[in-house]
């Protein structure tokens, strides 16, 4: 098995893609132990020491470490990756609870609004969260208030020094030019 590694624009991860699906649905983005209870993939990975963030998407691993050197637990970090895939197990346990934490709150936007949301939806969907999965991470649509879009980010994208830039002059730019009544895009 050959699993590639690809950095990120956030220095403080790095994006593995196993060559094979790691999680079919929506992603899952594990900050703690705890929360990744439900994939034995990302239990594994935060049984590494410096591992702080595990994040499933599609086709890749994001894992996000402490000041830890890269050099000294990309080697674990591969070897955790390729032992779970060799085993068999799947990616989230068999009756895991669905993705929790920030993952339930409801999305909130006036009921009037529900076409504009509807297109801003569609442009994250088709332009905004393909080019995000390539640096490892993702974004959700959390809400539409007063001509503003609340959106989350995950994996990679979490903490990321140039994630501020990319809301701003990146997808604010997209959804201000084809969203009439968007005029800024907040991240919560």
């Amino acid at each position: 098995m050959f699993i590639q590694t690809e950095a990120t624009p956030n220095p403080a991860t790095l994006k593995f893609l196993p060559g094979r699906d790691v999680l079919v649905g929506e992603p899952r983005d594990f900050r703690s132990l705890d929360a990744a209870a439900a994939s034995p993939l990302a239990t594994g990975l935060f049984a590494i020491s410096g591992v702080t963030g595990v994040f499933l998407g599609s086709d890749f691993i994001s894992v996000t470490k402490d000041e830890t050197n890269w050099a000294h637990i990309k080697p674990a970090i591969l070897g955790v990756i390729m032992d779970h895939f060799l085993s068999g197990k799947p990616v989230i346990a068999e009756g895991a609870a669905p993705a929790a934490d920030f993952d339930e709150v409801e999305e909130f936007f006036e009921e009037e609004d529900s076409e504009t949301v509807e297109v801003i939806k569609e442009l994250l969907a088709t332009r905004v969260r393909p080019a995000v999965a390539m640096d490892g991470g993702d974004i959700t649509f959390k809400g539409f208030k007063e001509g503003t879009v609340f959106l989350h980010m995950q994996g990679a994208c979490s903490g990321c020094p140039s994630s501020t830039a990319t809301l701003k002059s990146g997808i604010e730019n997209l959804l201000r030019h084809f969203v009439p009544g968007v005029e800024a895009v907040q991240q919560v």
